[in-house]
């Protein structure tokens, strides 16, 4: 049995258990999974490594990583003092306030609202599992993947990549990158792939996750 409740949360912020490629450690949580997720994160990734189902035995990695993430859900755990800025109490109830309990009140308000003044602005991220398909098993796949690194423009990092086989001898290349949302437009990235019309024969989105 897998700890839904813990696996949700890893995948909130990643697209696999490891790494940036399907391996043997999601195998091991999958497989563990006796019906479908509900929750958001879980089921993308569910469905996700569903389509791997065929190729489980030739992913790779170990299943160890996996193992953190098996047994029964835990009940969340009650917050023990601390905590991020929504955590705190600003107008907690008490019969007996005093003009000291109100003066410190007043000075957590003050220090909350300078902090998320002060607060600097996150840049958005996504990383993503791009597909890139070859016409054919002739295809020079090192040729194919080294036209689409030369690709360089600000926002955008490319990844770790696998060759995948999709049948009668071919492969295609899947590869990861992470990008800034503001400055990568993955459909203009996808067209300036499309011109390598000698290797590259289409293009697809496999996975996409907020940072």
């Amino acid at each position: 049995m897998a700890n839904l409740t813990k696996l949700e949360q890893h995948l909130a912020t990643r697209s696999y258990i490891e790494g940036y490629t399907p391996s043997q450690a999601d195998v091991e949580v999958f497989q563990a999974i006796q019906t479908p997720p509900t929750t958001q994160h879980a089921l993308r990734w569910y469905n996700h490594i569903k389509s791997y189902e065929s190729e489980f035995a030739s992913l790779p990695g170990s299943s160890e990583g996996g193992k953190a993430f098996l047994g029964a859900d835990e009940a969340p755990a009650a917050a023990a003092g601390g905590g991020d800025d929504e955590d705190i109490d600003l107008f907690g109830s008490d019969e007996e306030e005093d003009a000291e309990a109100e003066a410190i009140k007043a000075q957590r308000v003050k220090e909350y609202e300078e902090r998320k003044a002060n607060k600097k602005k996150v840049v958005a991220k996504s990383v993503v599992t791009m597909d890139v398909k070859p016409w054919d098993d002739e295809t020079d796949m090192v040729e194919l993947e080294k036209s689409v690194r030369s690709i360089e423009q600000e926002g955008l990092v490319w990844g770790a990549s696998t060759l995948v086989a999709i049948g009668y001898g071919i492969k295609k290349l899947q590869i990861n990158l992470v990008i800034e949302d503001e400055l990568v437009s993955l459909d203009e990235l996808q067209e300036k792939i499309a011109e390598f019309e000698d290797y590259v024969q289409s293009t697809d989105i496999a996975a996409m996750q907020k940072l």
